[in-house]
């Protein structure tokens, strides 16, 4: 004879119940069953995410940086990653807010900085020169107060080693602070603390004139994909291209506005 199959469903639930119920307050309010965690998430208000100024970039996450988040952007020299953290910088100044640049890469200079409009009065500039001492400094200024933090690496190697749990002290900051993190690094360093990471391959380089005539470079076009997006609630597109004039990549104003295979005009500031 066999034994009668047990309701598992039941018992979880009565078992579960039980315990929670013997659990003192202050661990019972912040303790709770997946499905309820769930069904809190989904009823959670959208914050809008933060927009960079680069388009395909805000497209391809959906709208923007993720708030609460932190946002890994890989890629190596000529891919437009630095690019990008100067672009979000000169966005978040240009509207009044402040924003902090952990430069450990030493590639940021701020005449030519300011020239692209990105105000210095609104912006703090910090220099480490190894990654936990950078790591500990975003995390610092996250909560401090800072909204947006940009942590640029620089190019390879990347000098430090901190342990996953840095990385992932510097995203539980974020999310407590409700703050974004963008980090712009040679080769993937988070590991699975960031909430998206995306990857923009080498530029490549446009030009203009007659074969066999006289040539001029214009820009460069990079490849962005977007290998990771956690808690995204809507299906986005997975890669753009995305394209730097010269003159962008001198830290200067854009000369002209390009167009994508997308038909989206976008700007950008710098492409190193």
């Amino acid at each position: 004879m066999t034994a009668p199959e047990p309701k598992p469903d039941s018992t979880t639930e009565t078992g579960a119940g039980t315990v929670h119920a013997t659990l003192p307050d202050e661990i019972r309010r912040a303790v709770c069953r997946a499905s309820e965690l769930s069904r809190r998430r989904e009823e959670t208000p959208h914050e809008a995410p933060l927009a960079t100024s680069v388009a395909n970039l805000d497209e391809v996450l959906g709208g923007g940086l993720p708030r609460g988040a932190l946002v890994e952007l890989v890629g190596r020299g000529s891919s437009g990653r630095f690019s990008t953290l100067i672009a979000t910088l000169q966005q978040m100044t240009s509207a009044g807010e402040v924003a902090a640049l952990v430069d450990q890469g030493s590639q940021f200079d701020p005449q030519t900085a300011m020239a692209a409009g990105i105000d210095l009065d609104r912006l703090l500039w910090l220099r480490p020169e190894r990654l936990d001492d950078s790591l500990a400094a975003a995390e610092m200024l996250i909560a401090t107060g800072f909204e947006f933090v940009a942590l640029d690496l620089g190019l390879p190697p990347v000098l430090g080693r901190p342990p996953l749990a840095a990385w992932l002290r510097l995203a539980r900051g974020a999310a407590t602070h409700h703050a974004v993190v963008l980090v712009g690094s040679p080769y993937r360093l988070s590991g699975c603390a960031a909430a998206a990471v995306l990857s923009s391959g080498c530029g490549r380089g446009r030009w203009s004139g007659s074969v066999g005539g006289l040539r001029l470079l214009d820009g460069i076009s990079a490849r962005l994909e977007l290998d990771k997006h956690t808690g995204s609630r809507t299906r986005q597109s997975t890669h753009a291209v995305t394209v730097f004039t010269t003159a962008e990549a001198a830290f200067r104003a854009p000369l002209a506005t390009s167009t994508t295979p997308s038909s989206r005009r976008q700007r950008h500031v710098q492409s190193v």
